[in-house]
């Protein structure tokens, strides 16, 4: 199994310098990627977690990763398409591709935040339906030759897309989502799924198998479709439900977290990354920005793979 790393995109370790030597230590200890994710804003009297309190923009971030490291691959897991036209992100990514001299991963969900949409002025009616063509009109850009598309929901004219992405034919796409529609729609349309922070690990084979179920179902090899988990590590934590129920994965001691990993690869996960943005020692915009660091960075030690990555 791949492991990569979540960079530190939220709370008090956001930092350019964070950023610059957490990506430098991953990548020299081995990690195979680095993640980022997205969150526009908090909605005035939610209760969201602190993970999403203060988050640096994904695409912006990458990009900087990009001119700080060589090697580790790059990917944001995910970014809203109804937030963004097909053809912008396209050229956001094939930018961030030219820059990573082909290092990219690109996650993208549907979204869930009404507030969220109207910041973006995206449409929320018809998201997950609307996603075949949005995936078509980016790929059509990153194809050779003159690129247009004319479909139900978008359109694009005729003409000349460039730079163009240097993996070919494209970046990969990494559908995000937990419902099963969007299981499906990863195995049917894309060249993986990414879990999320909220999706049940203990149960993660179930979702497995609908994603691979649908790539059959389209004529794919289900084995080529990449299963990449978001690991919310809860470090020290004593791993048990409130209500009583089972342990919840990735959690306790560094060896508890070791098994897990070997649990899940078991299950069908081909990648997983260490996501400490969700950690509120680390994450949270009040947390102690001493203690955050050094936190991150025995984390990261210990559960280095260790050796060059596997790219």
């Amino acid at each position: 199994m791949k492991i990569g790393f979540g960079a530190p995109v939220s709370g008090v370790w956001a930092t350019p310098e964070n950023l610059a030597s957490f990506a430098a230590s991953a990548e020299a200890a081995g990690y195979a990627s680095l993640w980022t994710f997205q969150r526009l804003m908090v909605p005035e009297g939610s209760a969201m977690e602190p993970v999403y309190h203060s988050v640096l923009d994904p695409m912006v971030a990458l990009g900087y990763l990009s001119a700080v490291t060589r090697r580790i691959r790059l990917g944001v897991a995910v970014v809203n398409m109804p937030y963004l036209a097909p053809g912008y992100l396209a050229k956001m990514a094939a930018t961030a591709d030219v820059l990573s001299r082909g290092r990219l991963d690109l996650g993208l969900g549907i979204g869930w935040l009404p507030e969220e949409f109207v910041v973006a002025g995206g449409i929320m009616a018809r998201r997950g339906v609307r996603t075949d063509e949005y995936i078509e009109v980016m790929r059509r850009i990153w194809a050779e030759g003159p690129a247009e598309f004319h479909g139900r929901d978008y359109d694009l004219p005729a003409g000349w897309f460039a730079p163009r992405p240097v993996q070919r034919p494209g970046p990969p796409i990494l559908l995000g989502g937990i419902a099963r529609a969007a299981l499906e729609r990863a195995g049917r349309l894309a060249d993986g799924w990414v879990t999320s922070s909220r999706t049940d690990l203990s149960r993660i084979s179930e979702g497995i198998s609908v994603v691979r179920g649908a790539a059959e179902e389209a004529g794919r090899d289900p084995d080529s479709i990449r299963i990449v988990c978001r690991g919310v590590l809860r470090v020290g934590a004593p791993g048990t439900v409130p209500e009583g129920g089972g342990r919840v994965l990735l959690s306790g001691s560094y060896a508890d977290i070791r098994r897990d990993v070997e649990w899940l690869a078991e299950r069908g996960v081909t990648e997983i990354f260490y996501d400490l943005n969700w950690d509120p020692l680390i994450g949270a915009p009040d947390a102690d920005p001493v203690g955050a660091v050094a936190r991150a960075e025995e984390i990261l030690t210990e559960l280095a793979p260790g050796g060059q990555p596997d790219v």
